[in-house]
């Protein structure tokens, strides 16, 4: 059977009833695709290799699109007009391979490329992963991936599982599209479902709150948090703030990338410029919150100062990524528009894109002013109304 293949074409074949289904592509030439009981359809290139008719599987549809097969198509053509035989290479592949290779792969040709997180999936892998490292990747299983998700979820919850299981099925994924000639164990397992989070710093909780960051021992922690709050400013952002980011005259942080790949300037509050200055006194780091004997140099994650001032305040379920959340709801109580907040948190979203580009800083300035007077005056009102009931 031939046809010539269009995305329509492809998804009007029918799966047969046993064995497989086998249709030419018209356009080019050698280019394939066979369809199972169970409907899946399997780009190949069909060519005689070194006196054999061979069959070298290139992806699945519509994973890959029909595009990108016929691309792979005359690559593996031309490979094969050069004595070269990709089915060999590909057997060597997959008999030799390891976890560790795989991954190893993943990070210097896509991750550290093209992704700015490359280092979380260096870490969480590592920590999460190692011990498949030795391992052939063709040996491990869709039962194992399936009992580690789980075992994850209990043990640090399902967000942590889902972002381990999205790493697992990127890496067999890149490994599969660059020629390792085998299945992804990971394909069909469901992700837990997530709860998007609504969680911020109640009134109740500041006086709490401010209290325990008060008491907090470690210094450049405490710092770090109260910035993170007084920002709004993602983690990593907060952490990796360097000197030569922070304008002092005009009370601005401008910061060169964002997670969505763009720039950033953060109007800085009366309180922010404080701990900015006190900081800057008598250092010579490039860092704010410079830590000797770091690997980056700066503070990494400090949570176990995090669960500190959660235990003394007695909070429960708060991440540090909710004092994000927490300024940009008090900014919306204190009435700032959706786009002010958006503007000073750095979303980006289309609809608002054209507002963005006009809005200047003034007005996001006085709403993040507002935002942190409320802060600032719902727990001290608080506090001082409790000393002088004592």
């Amino acid at each position: 059977m031939q046809g010539n293949f269009t995305k329509q074409f492809l998804q009007s074949l029918k799966a047969p009833a046993s064995g497989r289904l086998y249709v030419a592509d018209t356009r080019e030439k050698g280019l394939s695709v066979y369809v199972t009981s169970s409907g899946i359809i399997t780009f190949f290139v069909r060519k005689r290799i070194n006196r054999r008719d061979e069959r070298v599987v290139i992806g699945r549809f519509p994973e890959m699109t029909i595009e990108q097969a016929r691309t792979q198509a005359l690559a593996i053509k031309a490979q094969i007009a050069q004595g070269k035989d990709p089915i060999e290479d590909k057997r060597r592949m997959r008999s030799e391979i390891t976890f560790f290779d795989m991954f190893h792969g993943f990070m210097e040709r896509y991750s550290k490329k093209h992704k700015r997180s490359w280092r979380y999936d260096e870490r969480e892998v590592n920590k999460f992963l190692s011990h498949w490292f030795k391992r052939k990747a063709s040996t491990i299983t869709k039962q194992e991936i399936q009992l580690l998700h789980e075992r994850i979820r209990d043990k640090n919850g399902l967000y942590q599982a889902n972002r381990i299981l999205e790493r697992i099925s990127a890496i067999f994924n890149r490994a599969i599209e660059w020629g390792w000639q085998g299945e992804n164990p990971a394909h069909g397992i469901r992700k837990f479902r997530e709860k998007s989070r609504d969680r911020f710093l109640q009134p109740d909780e500041l006086p709490r709150f401010f209290a325990a960051l008060e008491a907090e021992e470690n210094q450049t922690a405490r710092d770090f948090l109260m910035l993170s709050l007084l920002t709004g400013a993602r983690k990593s952002n907060v952490l990796a703030m360097r000197w030569d980011e922070i304008h002092f005259e005009r009370a601005e942080w401008r910061i060169p990338e964002t997670k969505n790949g763009d720039p950033l300037t953060i109007p800085l509050s009366l309180q922010a410029i404080e701990i900015l200055d006190r900081r800057r006194q008598g250092t010579n780091s490039e860092w704010v919150f410079a830590v000797s004997g770091s690997t980056s140099g700066h503070l990494a994650d400090p949570k176990k100062a995090w669960q500190r001032v959660l235990a003394r305040a007695g909070i429960k379920d708060l991440r540090i990524h909710d004092l994000r959340r927490s300024l940009g709801s008090w900014q919306a109580s204190t009435g700032a528009s959706s786009f002010v907040i958006g503007k000073s948190l750095g979303h980006k979203s289309q609809q608002a894109t054209q507002i963005y580009a006009r809005l200047n800083l003034d007005p996001v300035r006085e709403s993040v002013e507002r935002a942190t007077q409320a802060m600032m005056a719902a727990g001290k009102s608080d506090r001082t109304g409790k000393e002088q009931s004592g």
